[in-house]
């Protein structure tokens, strides 16, 4: 790809999440694309929502499932930006106007209470570095219709970030099993999705530890007061409108997605 070509991509995502109304797969038109280029779309969009007043909250980890890796012909994750606006509250309405094609995640959320700028980061250095984790529901989004997605897609998109709401109770990693710790997401009562920590490239450290090198390697490294979404502890979660999630996760907390109704009760576009 060309960089023209590049804006280009970039300005093709940036039109769907403002007109709510996907694109045709990027690797479609551009089957050439690499997962450098990809990122370099992202980037694209990064600057521009910076330059718009947004403000960057943290990062996502993605692909973090071994059988989505097998899926989408990858080996390692992928990451996305996050920004104030995608933030909502425990308990709070998300409006339909933030999401775009929307699936839920349950997840554990880490606050970072130092940066990470350093060689080599290791797991000593992520478990100092860590404040606290929060129980989370990442709500998941393509601006790629009817996620007909593969690698160079989804991180142009910036990794597939919709939203993310965040619990409201504080966990020191000496408190949790982050590897055993259940996950248990509900509807109304029914179970949609369980999982646990292992999930998650066996444990959610593992993701913050690659994502915290790959941020460096980047220049744009993690920094204290990051919230960092390191990957589901399992299955994703279909969204309608009018939606109640509920997640539990073992020695994490409780938190809760409530999502805004609609007449109609069908999938969110």
């Amino acid at each position: 790809m060309t960089p023209l070509e590049m804006e280009e991509a970039a300005e093709l995502l940036h039109y769907a999440a403002l007109n709510h109304q996907p694109v045709t797969p990027l690797r479609h038109r551009w089957p050439d694309m690499t997962q450098e280029q990809a990122y370099a779309i992202a980037q694209i969009n990064t600057a521009r929502y910076i330059a718009a007043g947004a403000r960057r909250t943290g990062c996502k980890v993605g692909l973090t499932s071994r059988a989505v890796q097998q899926q989408l012909g990858v080996d390692q994750p992928d990451f996305g930006i996050l920004f104030n606006h995608m933030e909502f509250g425990d308990n709070e309405v998300i409006p339909a106007s933030a999401l775009l094609q929307p699936k839920a995640e349950a997840e554990i959320a880490f606050v970072l209470g130092k940066d990470l700028n350093l060689g080599h980061i290791v797991l000593k250095d992520v478990l100092s570095a860590i404040e606290y984790a929060l129980p989370a529901i990442e709500v998941v989004g393509s601006r790629i219709e009817n996620w007909d997605i593969r690698i160079t897609d989804t991180i142009a998109d910036n990794a597939s970030s919709g939203c993310y709401v965040l619990g409201t109770t504080p966990r020191k990693l000496t408190d949790i099993d982050l590897r055993l710790c259940g996950m248990v997401m509900s509807r109304c009562g029914n179970p949609v999705s369980t999982g646990a920590g292992v999930a998650c490239l066996g444990n959610p450290l593992n993701a913050v530890v690659w994502l915290a090198r790959t941020m460096v390697a980047s220049n744009t490294p993690l920094k204290a007061g990051d919230v960092v979404l390191s990957g589901a502890l399992g299955p994703m979660a279909a969204v309608t409108p009018g939606d109640v999630l509920d997640v539990r996760i073992d020695g994490v907390g409780d938190v809760r997605a409530c999502f805004e109704p609609s007449d109609s009760g069908e999938a969110l576009a």
